[in-house]
């Protein structure tokens, strides 16, 4: 059987880590594979690769790879929105299957691209685009798929692990450490997609998809940075029993779906409140294996170029199988995805830690419990800080029940209000992952 030919658009870390395992472990993967797998032409913007490339064709125009009429399989490491969506749809367009590590293209664009996969009968492969070398979309899409998933909680994004475990360990401020993680190429030069949880987002709405069988909907997520985050924050939550991990949490109920990236609050003896650094962790919890939790790196060369090469694998297995009869994009037949809505945040649920500044008055506890009170919000916990000397104000911490987001708003508005009341409350949600 002839070798499957295979285009590598972008040589960049991911697309060079690709390319090195590929060489490094070429037999091994073949015999997975069942064919040979060649690589045949890259499109790279460096004049001179730094890899071992003879014989293989090198052209700076990733559209030549999408055209090539040798090329099988167009694996897409180029990142972004715009040059890589047009590079894919030219590669389905020309029958090409496509493998991608690009979570921001399939969260914005991936119903188009499925559609169109679909309708040219290739297919489209994205492990790597979520948690790096961690096999969680095959896990939730094959290995459980007898379940009924209730909810997907994740740490997805390592630079902001990072940077909460800092603080947490050593007590450094936000500002110190998102430095420190840009020096260390953790973090971009403009860190907005890592800490405002917007590259979080892109990696829940996938998730989400393929749990519930809804279409993509990154639009509908809410996303919150951590950037407000404080160290005292941070050391209020340990004492309480808390860890504060940047997550993002995908939960079905019979309202509609939930879909939010913020700070939140863990019991320190969950699983996952213990996955430090820049590592990546998915929990999921199905009504039939109930929670499973899927632990790795989420980013980086190698732990990357693992998942791209899976898919890889599994294209090559499926390219003589029938369209009609491989695993679907999203886990779900197309005309099986349901309209169950994602829900806004203000009809979500959660419990709450607020830290309220207040001026050392009596009485100013007593109205803050008739104010949670009116508005059914039950207290689990208060902590009543001492006095500070630079200000005169005492933090009290509290821990409240579930409730509606809406109820927390309008709490959070009257308690504002309030005269003993110093400055904003601070809200950060709490999930217990039982």
């Amino acid at each position: 059987m002839k070798p499957v030919k295979v285009g590598i658009c972008g040589l960049g870390t991911v697309g060079g880590g690709t390319f090195n395992v590929l060489q490094r472990n070429a037999e091994e993967i073949s015999r997975r594979a069942g064919r040979e797998i060649e690589v045949a032409q890259i499109a790279t913007r460096s004049p001179k690769p730094q890899f071992e490339t003879t014989g293989i064709a090198i052209t700076n125009d990733v559209f030549a790879v999408a055209t090539n009429p040798d090329i099988d399989i167009v694996i897409e490491l180029v990142g972004g929105y715009t040059v890589a969506r047009e590079l894919v749809l030219k590669a389905i367009e020309n029958g090409k299957h496509v493998v991608t590590a690009n979570k921001a293209l399939i969260a914005v664009h991936g119903n188009e691209i499925f559609a169109k996969a679909r309708e040219k009968g290739v297919i489209v492969a994205f492990e790597a685009a979520v948690a790096g070398g961690i096999p969680v979309i095959k896990a939730i899409r094959e290995g459980l798929s007898a379940n009924r998933i209730n909810w997907v909680a994740g740490i997805i994004n390592g630079t902001g692990n990072f940077i909460l475990t800092e603080m947490r360990e050593k007590g450094r401020t936000f500002d110190d450490v998102l430095a420190e993680a840009q020096a260390l190429g953790y973090a971009e030069a403009d860190p907005t997609f890592d800490v405002e949880g917007i590259d979080a987002a892109h990696k829940l709405t996938i998730l989400a998809s393929i749990a519930f069988g809804v279409p993509l909907q990154f639009d509908k997520a809410y996303t919150e940075g951590i950037t407000k985050l404080t160290t005292a924050d941070v050391n209020y939550a340990e004492a309480l029993g808390y860890r504060i991990k940047h997550l993002g949490v995908a939960r079905s109920t019979p309202a509609g779906i939930e879909l939010r990236v913020h700070p939140t609050l863990i019991p320190a003896d969950r699983l996952i409140a213990n996955v430090n650094g820049v590592m990546n962790a998915v929990m999921v919890n199905g009504d039939a294996a109930g929670s499973t939790l899927f632990y790795g790196a989420g980013a980086g060369m190698e732990p990357t170029a693992s998942s791209v090469i899976a898919d890889l694998v599994d294209v090559v297995r499926a390219m003589t199988s029938d369209p009609e009869n491989r695993v679907p994009h999203l886990a779900f037949q197309p005309d099986s995805l349901s309209a169950h809505p994602i829900l806004p945040i203000e009809a979500c649920e959660s419990a709450y830690y607020l830290r309220i500044q207040a001026q050392d008055h009596p009485g100013v506890l007593a109205q803050v419990a008739s104010i949670l009170s009116e508005r059914g919000i039950n207290i689990e916990s208060i902590m009543q800080k001492e006095v500070e000397e630079q200000n005169g104000q005492v933090p009290m911490i509290l821990l409240t029940h579930r409730v509606l987001e809406q109820h927390i708003n309008d709490a959070i508005r009257a308690l504002e209000a309030l005269q003993g009341v110093v400055g904003p409350v601070v809200r950060i949600r709490v999930e217990h992952l039982n």
